[in-house]
């Protein structure tokens, strides 16, 4: 008896207005998951949809369940040796990535499993996936995916930290909110995401917004003086003395000039940093 094989439906990310021609090519991101109607109330608004709108991006969402053989689509089973949890197995990943895959000829294309069990993702890794024309993103689930996808299938594993959630869907939303703001043309200016915290090395600075005084607390007057050499200087040692007190660790590996550390020297002789 053949086995039972639905359609594939591809969910599409619908736009309220149709996207213009595009002047840049477009990142395409395809995401399998099991819930892909989680989706498109995050991914339709703000910048990813205005993203999508321009044709900078364009988002796929696979239900990993209509790849799937049989009259009941089962996706999942239980871990051999016993065990709590269910296991995704390895039919329909394997069916649906390469089913993907099928008519993208590049060898690179990253094949990500969101996992917690992944390296950390960071804003380096996000720079590293934005300058790929094309992802392809698995939302882990339950207690996770049978270990011949991750030893056969997927090119790399990314967490967003060390801490479980009940799918891979939020940390796949986590990684296109911050690979799509590194796109050219996402944030209109060029340099808009340079200064953002971890895009220096340093966390950011702080923000001022009118009005000019609220409750007696006044916004710093090198921000109101149009000077711009003095503007930027202050950003810079703002961002090193915010980046000193909540996390230090990253001056480690920041990219630092001589009057960074002359700053940074002035701020470990303060009182109270002794």
């Amino acid at each position: 008896m053949t086995d039972y094989r639905p359609p594939i439906t591809v969910y599409r990310i619908t736009l309220t207005q149709p996207a213009p021609r595009p002047i840049l090519a477009a990142m395409h991101i395809d995401i399998l998951t099991l819930f892909p109607e989680m989706f498109p109330g995050y991914l339709n608004e703000s910048i990813l949809k205005r993203a999508q709108a321009a044709g900078l991006l364009q988002i796929n969402l696979h239900n990993l369940r209509e790849y799937a053989t049989g009259k009941h689509r089962i996706t999942d089973e239980p871990p051999y040796g016993g065990g709590g949890g269910m296991v995704l197995k390895p039919e329909p990943i394997f069916t649906a990535v390469e089913s993907l895959i099928s008519n993208f000829q590049s060898p690179n294309l990253p094949i990500i499993l969101l996992t917690p069990q992944g390296r950390p993702f960071t804003q380096t890794v996000a720079q590293e996936l934005a300058a790929h024309p094309r992802l392809l993103l698995l939302c882990g689930r339950y207690e996770g995916v049978d270990e011949r996808v991750q030893q056969h299938l997927v090119t790399d594993e990314i967490s967003i930290g060390d801490f479980v959630l009940t799918g891979g869907e939020l940390a796949a939303m986590v990684l296109v909110d911050a690979v799509a703001r590194l796109l050219p043309g996402v944030l209109g200016a060029e340099d808009a995401a340079e200064d953002d915290s971890h895009a220096t090395g340093l966390l950011e600075g702080p923000h001022y917004t009118r009005p000019e005084t609220f409750r007696n607390w006044s916004v710093p007057e090198v921000l109101r003086s149009g000077h711009a050499a003095n503007i930027a200087r202050w950003r810079r040692q703002q961002a090193l003395r915010r980046t000193w007190q909540r996390r230090p660790d990253m001056l480690l590996t920041a990219t630092l000039s001589e009057e960074d550390r002359w700053f940074l020297g002035k701020l470990a002789a303060e009182p109270g940093n002794r």
